[in-house]
């Protein structure tokens, strides 16, 4: 079995693929992700951080192509965590078009084997974690599929502040990006990409203001910082999350379940993760998305 850390070139081969259950576009909805063996895994656990360390290579794991508006998201309280739409008084959330943009701007997703510690006060933000896994923006030309699991670089990252609650945003680049030789710090982005940088700040300013809410709020005030800078807050995460597999830490309602990680005391059986899919409904017919998610709305930036 793997270790917590994970690491190594081997990640790097790895191929893994998903599993529908429920119906797409409806609260039933979970993509569960498996190994390359096809044994269920937890994208939130399971997955190796890094795809090759000594590189700085990271597997990301996609749960947001780009272009599209449905929030879906690992689902950190569920067993297996599998990747479901976020949900907020009892309906699916969409995020609203704000002028000009369509959607997400980049491939989302999160990185494995990190977590935003609800209780550890960030020392560069002065706010806590928002007990999720490290958020990351994928700007490489493809498109990526929903639960697909790449390998990326990181180039900088972001901080927002959520409400109150520190939630980094890492800026990085699939390594099969045709381009991707051309990238190698924040700076890179803001030459070869201009305003994509400034693009990514107005939307996540601007993004929640269509359902009531103000602006959000940042730190360094909303500069990026660089590479360096960003891989130093993965590993703080990594570090937050071996503490919460090892128990540690408290987890504070968070599913640690996993199907590797040997010295963990959440590891369950192969015929157990098989038991925890099989509570979940069978692939059904998708539902039509809301006619509103097409809207897009204009309004005056503060």
């Amino acid at each position: 079995a793997q270790s917590g850390g994970g690491g190594g070139s081997r990640g790097r081969l790895m191929s893994y693929s998903t599993e529908e259950r429920g119906s797409s576009n409806t609260l039933s909805y979970r993509l569960f992700i498996k190994n390359p063996a096809g044994k269920y895994v937890s994208p939130f656990h399971d997955i190796p951080l890094y795809a090759d360390e000594a590189k700085n290579i990271f597997n990301m794991v996609v749960e947001v192509p780009r272009w599209t508006n449905a929030k879906m998201e690992i689902a950190t309280k569920d067993a297996l965590n599998p990747i479901k739409q976020d949900v907020k008084k009892g309906k699916l959330r969409y995020v609203a078009n704000v002028f000009p943009h369509k959607g997400y701007i980049w491939n989302y997703g999160a990185l494995p084997q990190t977590w935003e510690d609800p209780g550890h006060k960030d020392c560069n933000t002065g706010c806590c974690g928002d007990n999720d896994p490290i958020d990351v923006c994928e700007i490489g030309s493809k498109v990526c599929a929903r639960g697909e699991v790449i390998q990326v670089k990181i180039l900088g990252t972001l901080a927002l502040i959520d409400e109150g609650e520190t939630d980094w945003k890492v800026i990085a680049i699939n390594v099969e990006d045709s381009e991707a030789q051309n990238y190698n710090d924040i700076e890179d982005v803001r030459g070869l990409k201009p305003g994509y940088l400034e693009a990514t700040v107005d939307w996540f300013r601007r993004y929640k203001v269509p359902d009531g809410k103000p602006e959000n709020q940042f730190a360094f005030n909303g500069k990026f910082k660089d590479k360096d800078f960003a891989i130093t807050v993965i590993k703080n995460t990594h570090d937050d999350w071996n503490s919460l597999m090892a128990k540690t830490t408290d987890e504070g309602g968070l599913s640690c379940t996993n199907t590797s990680i040997s010295n963990s005391p959440f590891l369950c059986t192969e015929a157990a993760a098989i038991n925890i899919v099989d509570q979940t409904p069978p692939c059904g017919a998708t539902e039509a998305i809301p006619a509103e998610v097409d809207r897009w709305w204009y309004y005056e930036k503060n």
